[in-house]
């Protein structure tokens, strides 16, 4: 199958090379891949064009300069670079986050996940960062794709109506959520991770408050108290345990009081909020095992 993948850029010279030598050496490249320049003030554009000669399947895209990095600005950027193959015959589009390194083989596992299963609509891998693996420290299921590295068969992209340009973010998670709610299968691939070099949370935030803004968006797009609640009891067994907690659920009481007006549409709400109960009672159900399995164990063994 071929695959074009997009990847806007801003400021990113201190990691973009990194995501320039994984692709160079990938077992099957894509047919296109356009790097946006979002308006960078660093050298991003010409480290970029350093590495044009060695692939001709790389194009880089300039836009003009804006005064601040927004997630809507980087659906804006996205949309430019969708522009530039839209007349190209391929079956799946990937975005493609400019602070991330893979193996050789990486793309070419995804794709072949997409060949094997003509349901599949989006595909990605877990991450890693700084001893953190989003498969085992995350709470969000092998069903949810990081938006780091997103693949989308062509057609569910136009189905889910691409990335939506939220200014406060969510625009990869309301992308692979619609495309369950329009019947597509959504898979994290276990097998494999890229690596992720930015820190966690939002590019400009860090540590506690990266943390209150992910309370923020839980609220924003539609989450359910009831799991916010699991949520934040299980941040609480990772660093800066309590502390941590304590700003995850304040960004999501602080959102609530405000009543921030949510993006995703009453059904999509709907739709989330019933996963959502799904998965707590799946992870329920597997504490429960788990404890009577350890009590049988204990039990044998006096």
């Amino acid at each position: 199958m071929k695959y074009v993948l997009i990847t806007p850029a801003r400021n990113e010279a201190a990691f973009i090379e990194k995501t320039l030598t994984s692709m160079l050496v990938q077992t099957l490249p894509p047919l296109r891949w356009v790097i946006v320049d979002d308006g960078s003030l660093d050298e991003t554009s010409a480290i970029v064009e350093e590495y044009r000669s060695k692939a001709d399947w790389i194009e880089l895209l300039k836009r003009p300069r804006r005064k601040e990095r927004s997630f809507a600005g980087k659906v804006g950027a996205f949309n430019a670079g969708l522009e530039r193959v839209q007349n190209l015959d391929f079956e799946v589009i990937g975005n493609l986050d400019a602070d991330l390194s893979f193996d050789s083989e990486y793309l070419e596992f995804l794709i072949r996940k997409f060949e094997s299963d003509p349901r599949l609509g989006v595909a990605g891998t877990p991450f890693v960062q700084d001893g953190y693996d989003s498969a085992s420290d995350s709470f969000e299921g092998e069903s949810h794709v990081a938006g780091g590295c997103q693949l989308f068969r062509r057609q569910c992209f136009v189905d889910v109506g691409g990335y939506q340009p939220n200014p406060a973010g969510g625009i990869d998670w309301v992308a692979v959520t619609t495309a369950r709610m329009k019947g597509w299968k959504t898979r994290s691939f276990a097998d494999k991770r890229f690596h992720h070099y930015r820190s966690l949370g939002t590019a400009e935030k860090k540590g506690l408050h990266a943390l209150f803004s992910y309370g923020e968006k839980d609220y924003y797009l539609g989450g359910s108290p009831v799991w916010e609640m699991f949520r934040v009891l299980y941040r609480a067994t990772k660093r800066p345990f309590l502390v941590g907690a304590l700003a995850l659920f304040a960004g999501y009481c602080w959102a609530a009081i405000r009543r921030v007006q949510r993006p995703v549409s009453g059904e999509l709400m709907r739709f989330h909020r019933r996963e959502q109960m799904q998965k707590l009672r799946a992870i329920v159900r597997t504490v429960l095992r788990r404890e009577k399995v350890d009590s049988f164990r204990v039990a044998t063994e006096q």
